[in-house]
């Protein structure tokens, strides 16, 4: 029997996202990526912009584009699962 948190979404269904990208995206950025929100940290690489958000493969492959189009260096795609913590480990 497969237990429900390991398994794989339809297409259509929304599941959260972590996307990690370097740089400083600021807050305002947000409304375009849609119903994500955006966290700036600094690590030793320097600043590093995390969305997370619940979103369907069609709104995570649109955020991708647009992350290409601003020409952001992406780091992880990260799917979480209900019982995942919402920090980076």
């Amino acid at each position: 029997m497969t237990k429900q948190a390991n398994r794989n979404p339809s297409p259509g269904e929304p599941v959260t996202y972590r996307i990690k990208v370097y740089g400083h995206l600021d807050r305002r950025w947000s409304d375009w990526f849609g119903s994500v929100t955006l966290t700036v940290e600094d690590d030793a690489a320097g600043p590093v912009t995390t969305l997370t958000g619940l979103v369907d493969q069609a709104a995570l492959h649109g955020i991708l584009l647009k992350i290409r189009d601003l020409n952001l260096v992406l780091i992880a795609v990260a799917r979480l699962e209900a019982t995942d913590s919402p920090a980076w480990s």
